[in-house]
């Protein structure tokens, strides 16, 4: 009898899990000097994972697998590689770190898939370099590589303001059931926000109006879903459309498959349909494959936790 010989377990390894997000509302300022815009924003963490597996090595390194990862930039482009190079600069690490990121949320999709990474990063490389730094600094670190990245550490549902770093937890009820319809194209975050400012640069308001999400709280209070569908709301929808019109087809189809509530997630091109139950969430996924509006259909649920360990070996 031959056996298969197995591979041993690196000596030390941190595998962490960040989730991805949608904005179930999001309200945009006018463009500040500086070229970023105000933002009032509800965030929910979804079950779509990223993984990202640390290990030690001389060099930083980065390698990806996964659906779409062939499009995933490994050099220093990489916002997982700019985490990990920027906690060894703030705890004084001389070593570098191999990262393999295990993808599952879309890329460029306007759900945070390279935040979950470096979220994920983050949390990785602390706990492989027993860093000891604390949640708040972590989220420090965090806000100054993104806008989404301080929540995707933080996870399950958050009002975002400033320009979506500055958090505060939102009170919510049981759970929510989503499908979703990914296309392989994306849609570049900067050339929807410029469509935005060409749309309706002219009317914006002054601050992104927060008070008007009070239905959206309340139903989230409640989990009330029904009332949560009718409240979904997205200022950057009408931009993604613009840039991409065949996204009309999925809100179309999942609107007539009885969804709850539809939206363009974030920046998009991701839709969000948001369905009765995790059963009824099936149904949506099958109208979306069904009709061949998507490249790629997803459910999950939601709220779920930001960036965690999952699994170490010392």
């Amino acid at each position: 009898m031959t056996l298969t010989p197995v591979a041993p377990l690196p000596e030390h390894e941190v595998r962490v899990r960040a989730p991805g997000k949608i904005n179930l509302s999001l309200r945009v300022g006018p463009r500040d000097e500086d070229g970023y815009h105000p933002l009032s924003t509800v965030f929910q963490a979804v079950g779509v994972f990223e993984e990202v597996v640390a290990t030690p090595s001389e060099t930083f390194e980065l390698t990806v697998s996964g659906p779409q990862a062939e499009v995933v930039p490994t050099d220093d482009g990489n916002l997982a590689l700019q985490a990990a190079r920027l906690l060894a600069e703030r705890v004084g690490i001389d070593t570098g770190v191999h990262l393999h990121v295990v993808k599952d949320v879309p890329v460029a999709g306007g759900m945070a898939g390279g935040s979950a990474d470096a979220a994920a990063a983050l949390v990785a490389c602390d706990a492989l370099w027993r860093t000891g730094l604390s949640r708040d600094d972590l989220l420090d670190l965090a806000a100054s590589l993104g806008s989404d990245v301080p929540f995707s550490l933080t996870g399950h549902t958050a009002v975002g303001s400033g320009r979506g770093h500055l958090l505060t937890p939102a009170l919510t009820r049981g759970e929510f059931h989503w499908a979703f319809a990914v296309q392989h194209r994306g849609l570049s975050t900067p050339a929807v926000y410029r469509a935005f400012d060409e749309l309706h640069g002219h009317d914006t308001p002054a601050e992104p109006d927060a008070e008007a999400d009070v239905p959206l709280m309340q139903a989230l209070r409640a989990g009330d879903a029904r009332a949560l569908g009718a409240a979904l709301h997205n200022d950057l929808q009408t931009a993604a459309l613009e840039l991409d019109p065949g996204l009309a087809e999925p809100l179309a189809v999942a609107e007539d498959a009885g969804a709850l509530g539809v939206i363009v997630s974030g920046s998009g091109p991701t839709v969000a349909a948001l369905a009765r139950s995790r059963q009824h969430a099936l149904v949506l996924a099958a109208a979306f494959t069904a009709s061949g509006v998507a490249d790629r259909v997803l459910t999950a649920a939601g709220p779920v936790a930001g960036a965690r360990v999952v699994s170490a070996t010392d």
